[in-house]
C-alpha cells in the first residue's frame, strides 16, 4: 500500500483472516523484519502477569500526574516469572510501560516485543494508592 507521491505506508494481506482484509502498517513491518533478521524469530515478551481492565480512582489521577481511564489490575503472578522477580503483587495497577500508559491487556501484549525482550523495562504500578515505578526483566515467550 502506498500513498499518491509513492511512499509507503504499509503492506495488505488476506491471509491472516479467512474474508477479511488487514493492512500491516509499513513501521510494524520494519519492525518485524529487523527481529527476523537479528533473530531468526519474532521474538514475544511477557511479564508473568494475569490482569483484568480495572477503573482508575479519581483521587489516583492526581498520584499519576495524568488523566488515565484504566488500568491492568494484576490479579495473578506466576511463580518464579519476571513479574514476580521483579517484586510486583497481586491487587497492584499496572498503568504504564516504559513511560507510556497502558489501558488494556491486549496493548500490554503489543508493546512486550522486539528489543524489549531480554531487557529491563521500567513498569508504572498503583500501589495503595500510590504510583511507584518497578523495573521488570521481559521474559521471552517460547
Amino acid at each position: 500500500m502506498v500513498d499518491a507521491s509513492g511512499k509507503a505506508l504499509g503492506i495488505n494481506t488476506s491471509g491472516l483472516m479467512r474474508g477479511a482484509s488487514l493492512a500491516i502498517p509499513a513501521g510494524v513491518a520494519w519492525q518485524i523484519a529487523a527481529t527476523l533478521a537479528q533473530h531468526g524469530h519474532v521474538r514475544r515478551g511477557y511479564l508473568g502477569i494475569r490482569s483484568q481492565p480495572v477503573e482508575i480512582p479519581a483521587q489516583s489521577h492526581i498520584a499519576l500526574g495524568r488523566e488515565q481511564a484504566y488500568g491492568l489490575l494484576l490479579v495473578g503472578i506466576e511463580a518464579g516469572g519476571p513479574a514476580a522477580a521483579s517484586g510486583l503483587m497481586v491487587g497492584d495497577i499496572l498503568v504504564g510501560l516504559e513511560g507510556q500508559p497502558v489501558t488494556d491487556p491486549d496493548e500490554l501484549v503489543s508493546r512486550l516485543t522486539g528489543n524489549l525482550v531480554g531487557s529491563p523495562a521500567k513498569v508504572e504500578i498503583l500501589r495503595g494508592g500510590q504510583v511507584q515505578i518497578v523495573t521488570v526483566t521481559v521474559g521471552e515467550r517460547k
